[in-house]
C-alpha cells in the first residue's frame, strides 16, 4: 500500500535518506548489496550514473527490472558473485546483514569498495530486554502514526525475525570491522552504519 501522497513507506524506505546522504561527491558506481525489487538503486541511480543490485530473490529482482531506469540486477550472492574487489564509490544495503552472517558480509562490502568509497548500512537487529523495552515502546507508538498517516508498503522479499545479531552486538563489529564507522541507532527498529575507505 502507497501513503496517501502516493509514495510507498514503510520502516525501511523512512531510512533510505540515511543512504542517499552519505553518497561522495563525484561517485561514478554504486551496488546496492539485497536490492529487492529496487526502490533504493533507482533512488541511487538518480546520484550515481552506473548502479548495480544484487539479490538473492529472483521474483524480487524480476519487479524490479519491470520499473524503467537504467540499473544493472543481478541475481546472484554478493558474498560469492566476481564482482572486482575495490571497484565501487558506493555500497549500499538496507535490511540485507540480518539474512547473513554479519562479520562476513560486512567485510565483503568493505573490500568492494574504492579507497574513498563510502559504505552506507541500514539494518536490524535483535533488542534486548528488558533493558530495551521503553525504546521498543516508542517504537511501535511512533510506527503507528506513520502508517496512520503515510499507509504501509510490504515489499516482496523474504524476511528473517528475529534477526540473529543484537543492537550492541552490531555496533562492536562495525568498530571492529570498519574503525571509525559512526553507528546510529534509530527509533523505528533500525540501525545505520557510515564509513569511508581511507585513501591509504
Amino acid at each position: 500500500m502507497a501513503g496517501t501522497n502516493g509514495r510507498r513507506w514503510n520502516h525501511n524506505i523512512h531510512y533510505h535518506p540515511r543512504i542517499l546522504d552519505a553518497v561522495p561527491a563525484g561517485a561514478r558506481r554504486a551496488l546496492d548489496v539485497g536490492c529487492g525489487e529496487g526502490t533504493l538503486a533507482r533512488a541511487l541511480r538518480r546520484a550515481v550514473p552506473h548502479v548495480t543490485g544484487i539479490d538473492l530473490h529472483a521474483p524480487s529482482v524480476e519487479q524490479a527490472r519491470e520499473h524503467p531506469g537504467d540499473v544493472h540486477y543481478v541475481v546472484g550472492d554478493f558474498l560469492t558473485h566476481p564482482f572486482e574487489p575495490a571497484s565501487f564509490d558506493v555500497v549500499a544495503s538496507v535490511a540485507t546483514l540480518h539474512h547473513m552472517d554479519a562479520a562476513t558480509g560486512l567485510a565483503r562490502m568493505r573490500d568492494l569498495l574504492r579507497p574513498g568509497g563510502v559504505l552506507a548500512v541500514v539494518g536490524l537487529a535483535r533488542s534486548t530486554m528488558p533493558r530495551d523495552l521503553p525504546r521498543d515502546l516508542a517504537a511501535v507508538a511512533v510506527s503507528t502514526l506513520h502508517r496512520a498517516v503515510k499507509g504501509h508498503w510490504e515489499h516482496p522479499s523474504p524476511t528473517v525475525w528475529p534477526p540473529p545479531v543484537t543492537y550492541p552486538q552490531m555496533r562492536a563489529l562495525a568498530a571492529e570491522l570498519l574503525p571509525g564507522s559512526e553507528y546510529r541507532r534509530h527509533l523505528l527498529l533500525r540501525y545505520s552504519i557510515v564509513w569511508r575507505k581511507p585513501r591509504d
